[in-house]
């Protein structure tokens, strides 16, 4: 394929058909529907922003409706009848402010109102869960068919006022009556198909559906959602032109669930759209509240590029307790590297998915200490200008500005600032930030660097010490008598030690020593 088969991108389209009868590119996900029909009944989905969620669900309504000649050429086309139609009810909360209780219920009885005027059906309850019940009973009654019901963004009402505690309680509760509507009625209904970002526990939200199939950690269905490698170089080959595909993987792809990696569809279409490399995704909304919670809880960014997680720990996602795994591993900011079978319990390795996260993130963090964006960015550029050269005066100069640009204030409301780890997570962040190549704490037969960074052919190791905790040098003589810089030679690149040590009175570098190796 060349340029002129290209197609329309659906940037932000989320609307089935309009992707097939506009001429807009379409990666095919009906066999997996397929499969989801053969294999069971009642489905939970969970998947970051802007994955393709509601497409999907989209794509599920204009199946169950027989809307045959959207699938034309699909997978699925061949293999459904398209003589039965199946009524379908469809709820969405991806719009709306819910930081009230009472709104939630609005909004559902409005989205109701919009069923029964399109078919026909009449309530006579004035609650939600009860006129819920009473539609899936009459639509099925009325089409004599079971009713498909379609649930997007099922957890939005709640994430929206996660800092409202006491709404997001009420907000949930609500949800969790609505929702065990669904396993009541289970004779009338044919296929169930919740999505949202979260995985909330199912004691505190789903416990009266306890009967869904969760598919979130399925590798079967690893690539539901976004897209693969292949998807990209057949259903996309038009764009690859003049991008550089090794780049495109190291940038966007990465995200893992037990099986086949995939790009953020989002990223990719702004991507080709722009024919340039930016944090399409991470740009759409990262929230304040992800970051305070990084930063009160003391969670440095030199723990995040290896995190090990339990099914329990990536599950702990209730409005009482959020596990930091599970808040970042739902919401898209860590993905699984690798699964570490222990006994009879399987853990999971969590890092950054890619070169946008790792880097807007930990630009995100440095923005949020400082409180400064601006000037945090000509910090940046600074720093990728010192290491080209290797001014390693300028590079401690430079560090020693931006730990004064911190404000006093957080650090005395911040217990973490007393250790090493914060010291070093703030320079982990400085390199991530810029784009380096960065090792943390890499492993040797005489033990555990702080930090490796390679770039522009050479190699740079670094150590770091608090002063009040160590002996004066004992970054450098760590350095040198562990041996880290053997690992490396092999690359025949010259290697330097970097030793940094830090005061807790002045929350600053006290010694900035470096040497070859």
């Amino acid at each position: 394929m060349g340029i002129s088969d290209r197609r329309k991108l659906p940037i932000g389209i989320q609307t089935f058909r309009e992707i097939r009868e506009e001429n807009y590119y379409y990666v095919d996900k009906t066999a997996l529907i397929q499969r989801l029909m053969d294999e069971g009944k009642h489905y939970f989905l969970s998947r970051p922003r802007r994955f393709g969620k509601s497409l999907f669900l989209d794509t599920l309504k204009e199946l169950f409706e027989g809307n045959e000649p959207l699938f034309d050429g699909l997978h699925i086309h061949d293999h459904w009848d398209w003589s039965v139609r199946y009524p379908v009810l469809r709820l969405d909360f991806g719009s709306g402010n819910f930081n009230e209780p009472e709104i939630l219920h609005k909004e559902v009885m409005a989205q109701l109102d919009a069923v029964e005027k399109e078919t026909g059906v009449e309530s006579p309850y004035d609650t939600a869960s009860a006129r819920f019940r009473h539609i899936i009973q009459m639509l099925h009654s009325q089409a004599g068919q079971r009713v498909a019901v379609l649930v997007d963004e099922y957890d939005k009402p709640i994430l929206d006022v996660l800092d409202e505690p006491e709404v997001a309680r009420a907000n949930r509760d609500f949800l969790r009556g609505l929702y065990s509507t669904i396993k009541s009625n289970d004779a009338h209904i044919k296929f169930t198909f919740l999505t949202g970002v979260s995985k909330f526990s199912k004691v505190s939200l789903f416990s009266g559906l306890n009967n869904l199939k969760d598919i979130t950690l399925d590798a079967r269905y690893s690539a539901i959602c976004g897209y693969t490698d292949a998807d990209l170089d057949t259903v996309f080959s038009p764009e690859l032109l003049d991008l550089d595909r090794d780049e495109i993987r190291h940038w966007y792809n990465g995200y893992s669930w037990l099986g086949e990696e995939v790009y953020n569809p989002f990223d990719i279409l702004l991507l080709f759209d722009s024919r340039r490399f930016g944090a399409w995704w991470f740009e759409t909304g990262t929230p304040t509240f992800l970051i305070e919670t990084l930063l009160s809880r003391g969670v440095g960014t030199l723990d995040l590029d290896n995190i090990l997680g339990s099914d329990e720990l990536l599950s702990a996602f209730d409005v009482d307790h959020i596990a930091t795994e599970a808040l970042l591993f739902q919401t898209g900011y860590l993905t699984i590297i690798q699964t570490e079978p222990r006994g009879s319990r399987t853990y999971y390795r969590l890092s950054y998915p890619n070169q946008e996260v790792r880097q807007s993130l930990n630009e995100s963090l440095l923005n949020h200490l400082t409180g400064s964006p601006a000037q945090q960015a000509e910090h940046s550029a600074r720093l990728y200008d010192l290491l080209l050269v290797n001014d390693f005066a300028g590079l401690e100069s430079l560090f020693k500005a931006f730990f004064a640009s911190i404000p006093y204030q957080w650090h005395t409301n911040n217990e973490i600032a007393n250790y090493e780890g914060y010291y070093a997570s703030v320079f982990y962040s400085y390199f991530a930030s810029v784009g380096f190549d960065i090792v943390v704490e890499d492993s040797s037969s005489d033990g555990r660097l702080d930090m490796a960074v390679r770039f522009n052919d050479n190699v740079y190791l670094f150590e770091f010490k608090v002063v009040e905790l160590a002996s004066e040098g004992a970054a450098m003589a760590q350095l040198q008598e562990k041996r880290y810089a053997d690992k490396y030679r092999g690359l025949d690149q010259p290697i330097y030690l970097i030793g940094v040590e830090f005061s807790k009175d002045t929350r600053n570098i006290t010694a900035f020593e470096v040497a070859g190796a």
